[in-house]
């Protein structure tokens, strides 16, 4: 076989109490790599900065993962993964101590194929204060691999899996309790894509939703502290795309043009709630329910339901130029950090939609 390696939460956004904007304000008017790439762009994040420094990102960005798989045979397949524990950037003026899979949330965007054989190697810096470990839901193996994986500080533990079916799958750290490391931001997804690849796309990007739980309310300045007391009453205080309040809205819109489709890998770390995945002004054209690459896709769908754990494929062409907003249709948690952003450049398509001349009252 051959071998390849992959090492490695105010402002537009997502409240419109924390803003004091209205929802429809929002909207107003790839790549990477090699076979022998790194799975993450930037180095794992540093320790908590000093008092006054700026807190770290620890967004992932959408378009961070690999390029596609392809027709390429079986290969052997090593995937590096660093834990670190930093102090990052949950909203404008506000901090939150997250666990991470190399430095971001989420981790890594794992890629490989069917019949890969699959080497997992965590690190747990000696910094670190907790013990982690990795469970793939892609592993077929007791535990998905958490209990080879789970590593002291200082400590690199591995395993290996052989890929027997392909599709989407979460992965998230395992260690007890499972909920806690999950919601300080240990989640992912990995790819096994099936014989021969997927179908072309235009674009494809990287969103996951997840939760965190504080003891201060939303729109709280400073550095908020962890409340195990909400997460285990399943009552968090922020919903989150890619790890931030603002990360897909403000921070980082994914950008296409008229006539493009965009392929949007999905997930829910949770740990505890549901998504009702909607693109508001689009109809999905297909969807690869449950992660699902080897069923028919269902096709013009407008919304989906994601659990916590699980995950979906969408496949959505733009045919109008605007700004597209991604939400959970629970909407109320719009306004709790929650809404990315699709932008769709090109020329003005009146065949498809157009404003209408104002309507005049009519006379008494």
């Amino acid at each position: 076989m051959k071998k390849e390696n992959f090492t490695d939460r105010r402002q537009l956004l997502g409240s419109a109490a924390f803003l004091g904007i209205g929802l429809g304000s929002l909207i107003g008017g790839t790549g990477i790599a090699s076979a022998a790439m790194r799975m993450d762009h930037e180095s794992p994040a540093k320790p908590a900065p000093a008092s006054g420094a700026k807190a770290a990102s620890i967004v992932r960005l959408p378009t961070d993962l690999p390029r596609p798989v392809g027709a390429r045979g079986p290969m052997h397949v090593t995937v590096d993964l660093e834990t670190s524990e930093v102090t990052g950037q949950l909203a404008d003026g506000a901090t939150f101590q997250y666990w991470t899979f190399n430095g971001k949330v989420p981790g890594p965007f794992l890629r490989v194929r069917v019949d890969d054989t699959v080497e997992v190697r965590l690190t747990n810096p000696a910094d670190s204060s907790m013990m982690h470990s990795v469970d793939l839901h892609s592993v077929t193996g007791p535990g998905g691999g958490m209990h080879e994986s789970e590593a002291a500080p200082g400590e690199t533990k591995s395993f290996t899996f052989k890929a027997l079916k392909p599709g989407l799958y979460v992965y998230h750290c395992a260690t007890r309790p499972a909920a806690q490391h999950i919601a300080a931001g240990m989640y992912g997804l990995i790819l096994v894509e099936p014989a021969g690849g997927l179908e072309k796309v235009d674009h494809e990007f990287y969103v996951m939703q997840g939760e965190i739980y504080t003891e201060e309310p939303f729109g709280t300045q400073g550095e908020l502290t962890e409340s195990y007391e909400n997460l285990m009453n399943e009552r968090p205080q922020f919903f989150v795309f890619n790890g931030a309040v603002g990360a897909l809205s403000e921070q980082h819109p994914m950008k296409v043009k008229s006539g493009e489709t965009a392929r949007i890998f999905f997930g829910v770390g949770g740990p505890n709630c549901t998504s009702s995945f909607h693109v508001i002004g689009e109809i999905m054209d297909k969807v690869y329910d449950y992660g699902t690459v080897t069923t028919r896709p269902m096709a013009d769908v407008q919304t989906v339901s994601v659990p916590p754990g699980g995950a979906m494929i969408a496949e959505v062409t733009f045919e109008v130029p605007g700004k597209y907003l991604i939400v959970d249709h629970a909407l109320s948690r719009v306004d709790k950090g929650l809404v990315a952003v699709i932008e769709v450049e090109g020329p003005p398509n009146s065949a498809v939609f157009r404003g209408g001349a104002p309507v005049k009252a009519a006379s008494l």
